[in-house]
């Protein structure tokens, strides 16, 4: 097919799209301004439609434009110069968080999306990043700045902002809408024509837009076409679950938008189909993967079940939740994957363990949690209740410990977690906090008066290089072996985000699983002791005869033949098998 087929396509689909979201004379005005903007966005050379999208290759680093800061440089060269220095050729694609002006949330609150942040840099530094690392840019499309033009045109009743936002009527019923914070749904607004009530989803200063009018889908695609033309490979949607709104509804997850997601898809399908599109949806697993569609919406998705899982199973020492979650509900469909992580940006979500543990388990979780330093944050529910929403704490010290207690495992657990994650279908992203072994910053938290910055320090490179440089530090330790496995896993076929995995039934202190790469030639076999007591894995039981000749681990260099009928591993030990060629 030629470009001009794969336009005429999109067009087709496009438009079936629209007639499910808006009314008749309304679609067809968007759509008639869409394919010209489409067409003037169009590259002038031929792109491949069909390519692949990723490999086992492709590892992600998510950073704040300021999480590395020094004197001597802006934070982007800063960042820039840490990420050539020491994760060339180990990380493929940095998530650079919203480096845009902003008034809160430390970036989700975007005042301008066409401007870098003064403080941290310039389009040319985020260039330079980009130099030799694919990257991830947010498209924070649910809500804007109060302070951004739009709004404020809102406020002075001028176009066109005054009709980009979501004022109900007093009849509008409410009581049903989905709500991540505790604070007030509708915020009190003055404007130029009088008192006004607004729609904040998140917070007084996030003001959420009304994508019940067309113009506003048309303002992102917009702003998406310009970070295509910054360089942008990975686009992030952040908060897209809210983003259509309609009384006497949950407001999320609603038909209108997934819909719209796919047609940002189909859009990038057409201008940039090297383009991964991602969806930022922290919600129970089901409601989670529905945005995979029928693999027409995100290619990516977060796992967000993963990392509190994963907690989970380290502090208590079982496997047995996430095996279950695991064996049955790790597919992604043709076309999409999944975006592995224990830590980001956020605290770890307790959405996504509904279903998935028992009250009782979350309970004690939280208490323990909030032993080794963290806190929990709140959601309001429909009847007025709250609920846990997620916990707050670097991820390096939610595992300092287990429901014992403080121990001496923090290292060997947290590594343990780390491999884990990289080892799973789908493709690894890791956050910098966790890659240096951030401690909770208490500090932060204080001086912000906001609980997540409690995993959002801002290291001064001086301070960092020092800790680096003593390999006796938690933060050279750490970074030394997580980049040394790294490079192994990126080297591993059967790492493939497309590659089959096969999850084990290993006994109650054990998880494992077969990875096996899309052409068969490789296969590794991973399997992690989640105690502190060394456990035995005895090969013939647990494999079932799929374990044959001379196998060679790709972490440790120990040899493990299928003669030797029990392998003993230590406390929190991670072996990754892979069969010698013949």
């Amino acid at each position: 097919m030629q470009q001009a087929d794969y336009l005429e396509a999109f067009k087709t689909t496009a438009a079936q799209r629209i007639k499910r979201i808006y009314p008749a004379e309304q679609a067809k005005r968007f759509l008639s301004q869409l394919f010209q903007e489409l067409e003037e966005g169009l590259p002038a050379s031929q792109q491949e439609h069909h390519c692949r999208l990723w490999s086992e290759q492709d590892i992600i680093l998510i950073s704040y434009g300021d999480s590395l800061c020094s004197e001597q440089c802006s934070p982007l060269q800063t960042l820039c110069t840490f990420l050539e220095q020491h994760l060339r050729g180990l990380i493929s694609v940095v998530h650079l968080l919203p480096f845009f002006p902003y008034s809160s949330d430390d970036g989700f609150a975007v005042i301008d999306y066409l401007q870098v942040n003064p403080e941290l840099g310039d389009w040319s530094q985020v260039a330079e990043i980009n130099r030799n690392f694919d990257l991830m840019v947010d498209l924070v499309i649910n809500h804007i700045s109060s302070q951004h033009r739009w709004f404020q045109q809102f406020l002075r009743n001028e176009q066109p902002g005054k009709d980009y936002f979501i004022s109900p009527p007093e009849s509008a019923e409410l009581q049903y809408v989905v709500r991540p914070r505790q604070s007030p749904l509708l915020t009190d607004v003055e404007t130029d024509s009088g008192p006004a009530k607004v729609w904040t989803t998140f917070s007084a200063d996030q003001v959420d837009v009304d994508f019940s009018n067309p113009d506003v889908l048309l303002e992102y695609i917009r702003i998406l076409l310009f970070y295509l033309q910054q360089g942008a490979r990975f686009i992030r949607l952040d908060a897209v679950a809210f983003l259509w709104k309609e009384w006497g509804t949950s407001c999320l997850n609603l038909p209108q938008t997934h819909e719209i997601v796919k047609l940002l898809r189909d859009f990038l399908g057409v201008v940039a189909p090297k383009t991964v599109l991602l969806t930022e949806t922290n919600l129970p697993h089901q409601q989670n993967i529905s945005y995979f569609g029928d693999s027409d919406e995100a290619h990516m998705i977060y796992q967000f079940s993963l990392a509190p899982l994963l907690l989970h199973g380290l502090f208590r020492g079982t496997s047995h939740y996430l095996c279950d979650w695991a064996r049955t509900r790790c597919s992604a469909p043709p076309g999409c994957t999944f975006l592995n992580f224990t830590a980001s940006h956020d605290g770890v979500g307790m959405r996504p363990l509904e279903g998935l543990l028992p009250q009782g388990e979350i309970d004690l979780l939280l208490q323990g949690m909030e032993k080794f330093g963290g806190m929990v944050s709140y959601k309001a529910n429909t009847d007025g209740s709250k609920s846990p929403y997620e916990i707050n704490i670097s991820y390096f010290d939610a595992l300092k410990g287990t429901w014992m207690g403080d121990d001496c495992w923090q290292i060997a657990r947290f590594l343990l977690a780390q491999t884990l994650m990289m080892g799973l279908r789908g493709i690894p992203a890791v956050y910098i906090h966790s890659l240096l072994a951030t401690a909770n910053d208490h500090e932060g938290v204080e001086q912000t008066g906001r609980a997540r910055s409690i995993n959002r320090r801002r290291w001064q490179q001086k301070v960092l290089a020092e800790l680096l440089g003593d390999t006796d530090s938690d933060q050279s330790i750490v970074f030394s072996e997580l980049k040394r496995r790294l490079a192994i896993r990126r080297e591993q076929p059967a790492f493939h985000p497309d590659a089959r995995q096969e999850i084990l039934h290993l006994g109650e202190y054990l998880f494992g699983f077969w990875r096996t790469s899309l052409d068969g030639k490789q296969r590794v076999f991973a399997v992690h002791n989640l105690t502190d007591q060394v456990r035995k894995l005895y090969l013939d039981g647990a494999l079932d005869g799929q374990f044959e000749g001379r196998w060679v681990g790709l972490l440790t260099g120990e040899v493990v033949t299928a003669e030797r009928a029990v392998v003993e591993l230590p406390p929190y030990h991670v072996l990754w098998l892979a069969q010698e060629s013949s």
